[in-house]
């Protein structure tokens, strides 16, 4: 086994060399969908303010994200507003819900210059005072109302706490009564060192889901955050996830997962058999390729998508994933 996941780190790192143009013609082997990406507007970069340098943080115009997803071949992509970010709990936020209204608007506006190939997803910080205000009025506006973005990690959701249960659940309901699938940053504060694991998972599986009878839950990056999968709590949440996908649990059933930057060419044969397993115990076709912001620190479409070929899943496994698209795309 350890010469196979040689095999896997070496092809992944040859992968990435290869020119975009490699890719010609292999279209069943490109996936169509990125299901993870995000814009970052110059209002939100002013807000983070992030040190100088090489690795900082900067604007991506929609332009650049239309180029990116060419070079992989990538037809189609969601587009994850980062208005939550304004409703971080450690911040204080001078007319806060408005600015959220104006980062998930502005979103909305890239993403309309390109109606046939992007969706955008609302962002907010579901425990505030106006989540279920800018829900609604998502849920009416036409770029908007494709979905709505949570950061548990970000807003410190809790899912252990009874009170944030109870908001979540109206989050959830409210959703499914507009048909707005959910796209949810599951993994709990790593900065606060919330708990985060297998109890965590069993709430969200039999207090939240039962809410969502009708949408796409989608949780993000395997239940992890990335770059990688060297997280302990994160794994233990999967195979929570996972068991449940056995036993034909009916709360998982409109459960999916996207693989946002978890594959990485570096990553550990430990890490790429856990992966591999949970994949396959979830099921193929609950699996979404996604990619996550093409920042300085992240892959491109077309590297990530290289990173995750060179797993070692069967290549029907792996058509069978790139051919998925979330009806939220199609």
């Amino acid at each position: 086994m350890s010469r196979l996941f040689a095999r896997l780190r070496l092809s992944a790192a040859l992968l990435l060399a290869l020119p975009a143009s490699a890719f010609a013609g292999q279209a069943a082997l490109v996936a169509a969908a990125d299901h993870h990406q995000h814009l970052f507007s110059p209002a939100i970069i002013a807000f983070i303010a992030p040190a100088p340098g090489p690795d900082a943080l900067r604007e991506i115009p929609v332009t650049t994200l239309i180029s990116l997803l060419d070079e992989a071949g990538i037809a189609r992509a969601a587009v994850m507003s980062t208005a939550y970010m304004f409703g971080r709990p450690s911040r204080v936020v001078e007319d806060e819900y408005a600015k959220v209204k104006a980062e998930n608007d502005w979103t909305a506006a890239q993403v309309a210059r390109y109606p046939g190939r992007l969706r955008a997803f609302c962002g907010f910080n579901p425990l505030k005072d106006y989540a279920l205000a800018e829900l609604e009025r998502c849920a009416a506006h036409p770029q908007l109302r494709t979905g709505i973005k949570m950061h548990f990690g970000n807003s410190d959701v809790q899912l252990d706490k009874p009170e944030h249960l109870a908001r979540l659940k109206e989050v959830f309901r409210a959703a499914n009564r507009h048909r707005m699938a959910i796209a949810v940053h599951l993994r709990a504060s790593i900065s606060l060192k919330r708990p985060y694991g297998a109890a965590q998972a069993r709430a969200f599986l039999e207090q939240l889901m039962p809410e969502a009878t009708d949408i796409v839950v989608q949780v993000a990056h395997l239940a992890g955050s990335g770059p990688g999968y060297e997280d302990p709590p994160a794994q233990a949440v999967m195979r929570t996830f996972a068991e449940a996908a056995v036993r034909k649990d009916p709360h998982s059933r409109n459960l999916y997962f996207d693989v946002a930057s978890i594959a990485t060419p570096d990553m550990s044969p430990a890490q790429a058999r856990e992966m591999v397993e949970r994949i396959r115990q979830v099921g193929v076709d609950k699996i979404l390729y996604g990619s996550d912001a093409a920042k300085p620190t992240n892959m491109t479409p077309r590297q990530a998508w290289a990173a995750f070929r060179a797993l070692l899943l069967t290549e029907a496994e792996i058509k069978r994933i790139a051919d998925n698209v979330a009806p939220y795309l199609r």
